[in-house]
């Protein structure tokens, strides 16, 4: 069998939650993975690995998945945000998505109502 790259994490996600379905299904673990390995495409032993991920984590939340937004800003504010990511050890975008969460988390301003 060709290995094939890994997959990402909204699939990673699919995978673990079908695993979790047919356990909670009460599908034997041997059944399970044979069907598992059917549907991805991946060994046995790939899906074993997605069980026991189910089994012991139960379902996981399939993350949203990412597009590009291209913004200008100004340099100044590009190197802090540059900065902190190298700082906290994460990406860029991590970092610009977790502050933009944050502002819009905390709503319109006083007196102008949103749109």
């Amino acid at each position: 069998m060709v290995r094939g790259d890994r997959v990402d994490s909204v699939e990673y996600a699919r995978r673990v939650n079908a695993a979790a379905d047919l356990a909670g299904a009460g599908v034997p673990a041997a059944a399970a993975a044979r069907t598992l390995a059917s549907r991805y495409g991946v060994s046995v032993r790939q899906a074993r690995r997605y069980l026991e991920q189910a089994m012991a984590a139960g379902r996981v939340e399939v993350p949203e998945s990412s597009v590009v937004f291209t913004v200008k800003l100004p340099g100044s504010l590009a190197a802090q945000i540059r900065s902190r990511a190298r700082e906290s050890d994460q990406a860029i975008s991590a970092v610009v998505a977790q502050a933009l969460a944050e502002f819009l988390e905390r709503g319109a301003p006083e007196g102008r109502p949103r749109r």
